[in-house]
């Protein structure tokens, strides 16, 4: 396997935003709360076989294509050929860490800040220090994906990660989410379209290498909301 990628394409440089006092202000979702039902998605091992359909294994992030989605036409008349899909790709380091037992994180593809998910209900979450709970699950609000473009994931330090996704389609319900657990320092391209979770590092501190379309359209589903509950993903087996 190559070493990590040196310079990213938008002058990030490596850092910790891990040290940094979180500013919840600046944080790009407020997280719906307030609900005590739980929706397990079930964790499998992310093999070529398990992803298909809803991306692919990466071994090596050299020069790994994003797939980019041309602008939808508005009426009959369709978008001019070598036109609409020339955005191109962003990309840099996506850090998520745990303080007490809240999952941060923080895109420097896009330059978002996120609250992603808890070990447990967050009326009882601890947001700094040490866990208070046991992390065997992530209880996540919020997924999204995206229309524009894919998005690729690389551990910067082989560090292991779960991500639950689901198969295209506005109706979806958080019963289709099936959590895919990456090890063995590879990463996951997810196509686009495909409903996503956070990734859920299963150490303290996580640094990955992110790709995505720049323009980075957002489709979001709430579960706290919508459902009542929030997605289970469990962090042990598989």
């Amino acid at each position: 396997m190559s070493a990590p990628p040196a310079p990213l394409a938008n002058g990030t440089k490596p850092g910790s935003a891990a040290d940094k006092a979180i500013d919840f202000s600046d944080i790009a979702y407020i997280p719906s709360t307030g609900v005590h039902k739980l929706f397990e998605a079930p964790l499998v091992l992310a093999t070529a076989e398990s992803i298909k359909g809803y991306g692919h294994i990466v071994p090596d992030p050299h020069n790994f294509p994003v797939e980019i989605v041309r602008w939808p036409a508005q009426g009959w008349r369709p978008v001019d050929d070598n036109s609409g899909d020339q955005g191109g790709t962003t990309e840099g380091i996506f850090e998520l860490w745990w303080k007490g037992d809240t999952l941060f994180a923080r895109n420097n593809a896009v330059g978002d800040n996120y609250l992603f998910a808890w070990s447990t209900f967050p009326e009882e979450a601890a947001t700094s220090g040490p866990a208070k709970h046991p992390r065997d699950k992530a209880m996540m609000w919020h997924a999204n994906y995206h229309p524009d473009g894919g998005q690729m994931f690389f551990p910067l330090n082989g560090e292991s990660f779960i991500v639950p996704l689901a198969l295209p389609g506005d109706d979806v319900r958080p019963e289709q989410f099936i959590s895919f657990k990456c090890e063995g320092g590879m990463g996951l391209y997810i196509h686009p379209n495909i409903w996503h979770g956070s990734v859920i590092p299963l150490d303290d501190h996580c640094r990955l290498l992110d790709r995505q379309g720049k323009v980075h359209a957002r489709v979001s589903v709430d579960f706290a909301k919508e459902f009542g509950g929030y997605l289970s993903v469990p962090l042990q087996s598989a």
